[in-house]
């Protein structure tokens, strides 16, 4: 099998291992064909193309004529080049990242070493639910701290309740009544302070600390419902307060996927277009909108960068992954066009088509190609409308031309 890719390289292109199989059988077929044919001397000299028949590209040997057997006509399948409609479809490459208004990261307000964490990357998580517990000095202070100013409003509040209903019956000044109500005033002050120190802390219901055994440990609260999908820090580790990132929390039903465009397709795109997402992990195709274009080009790079907004079904598509991203760009009238199979490719990835130039007659014919779409390409140059070119079969002219040159 070597051997024969040496003569056409076209077959590794061919992935699928049973059609590769067939092809290399009936290659084999040709080629002893062709060397029968030789030592019955039955070889003619061949006539090269013209300029003019080849859609104005200069006669090489790429271009001379080849004659193919009748009976290995049935493996060919011509078609006749016309104006068609062409249907332009952008394709952007790109990969999927977290749809950023629907991800948060899990900072600790709270310094500590961590004590334990109950939430793995992969779990989904509600609003409110706890993902790790830190052993927090900051927060055994501010514990005691409201604890005692509660103790300390609750008296002064009693003590305005008693110097309000004795001044009622004339048996106070009114400078102690006023005196009473500055203390709870006060003490009403630092405990709503406290209060709001615990609510930074994550304590949403710090009163639920009255009555109950003291625990330094403070639990680091989910905010928002959705699937841990990072977690950067590990039992023991010290926690700066406000510094430091433990978990990232994102809602996977919906996910960004950021690609690139060339300056020259940039008119093709706008916000509000379909896009269809492929990938070669999955053979769905995923339907997304574009939801915003950056203002700049990259300067290295020359492009700028256009983010999709899909749904993520089954949460399938994942952060990173490399995907297809197929805009629709309006169509070309008049466009010559033949099927994708009718355009090869040589040893120099360059295109090219196999042109019927008389019965059972071929001529191998470079092209320009351009937009391609619903199984078909834009020739832009070498071939003109009413010539027959070969569909399917074209790999095994590739091969009966090698044996014949």
């Amino acid at each position: 099998m070597n051997d024969l890719r040496q003569f056409f390289p076209g077959i590794a292109e061919v992935r699928n291992h049973a059609q590769r199989q067939r092809i290399f059988q009936t290659m084999l077929t040709l080629m002893l064909a062709g060397v029968i044919g030789s030592a019955a001397g039955c070889g003619s000299q061949q006539t090269p193309v013209s300029a003019s028949s080849s859609g104005g590209h200069p006669p090489t040997s790429q271009s001379e004529l080849f004659t193919v057997p009748p009976e290995q006509m049935t493996h060919i399948h011509i078609v006749t080049v016309t104006p068609v409609r062409l249907d332009r479809m952008l394709r952007l490459t790109g990969a999927v990242a977290y749809n950023a208004f629907l991800t948060t990261p899990i900072i600790s307000q709270a310094g500590g070493p961590v004590s334990r964490i109950v939430v793995s990357p992969g779990d989904h998580v509600r609003s409110g639910q706890p993902m790790l517990y830190v052993t927090s000095p900051d927060y055994s202070l501010q514990s005691a701290t409201f604890v005692k100013a509660r103790a300390a409003f609750e008296l002064a509040d009693k003590n305005f309740n008693r110097a309000a209903d004795l001044y009622a019956h004339h048996a106070i000044a009114e400078k102690d009544l006023q005196q009473a109500e500055s203390d709870r005033n006060q003490a009403q002050a630092d405990l709503e302070a406290s209060a709001a120190t615990l609510h930074i802390l994550g304590i949403q219901n710090p009163d639920s600390l009255a009555g109950h055994a003291f625990s330094p440990e403070i639990p680091l609260l989910a905010p928002i419902e959705g699937e841990v999908v990072e977690r950067l820090v590990s039992p023991g580790q010290l926690l700066q307060p406000g510094a430091t990132q433990c978990f990232t929390i994102s809602d996977m039903s919906s996910v960004w996927v950021l690609v690139n465009v060339y300056e020259k397709d940039l008119a093709e795109v706008r916000i509000g277009d379909t896009v269809a997402i492929q990938s070669d992990a999955y053979p769905d195709v995923f339907h997304g909108k574009i939801s915003y274009v950056a203002p700049a080009l990259d300067p290295n790079t020359r492009t700028v960068q256009a983010r999709i907004v899909t749904s993520n079904p089954g949460q399938r598509l994942k952060k990173d992954m490399y995907v297809t991203a197929i805009v629709s760009a309006g169509s070309i009238p008049n466009a010559l066009a033949v099927p994708d199979a009718a355009v090869l490719r040589d040893t120099e990835n360059l295109p090219f088509v196999y042109v019927e130039a008389s019965a059972n007659q071929f001529a191998r014919r470079p092209v320009n190609i351009g937009f391609t779409g619903a199984g078909q390409t834009q020739i832009t140059d070498g071939l003109k409308s009413g010539e027959r070119v070969v569909d399917d079969g074209g790999i095994f002219l590739q091969f009966q031309n090698s044996l014949q040159h």
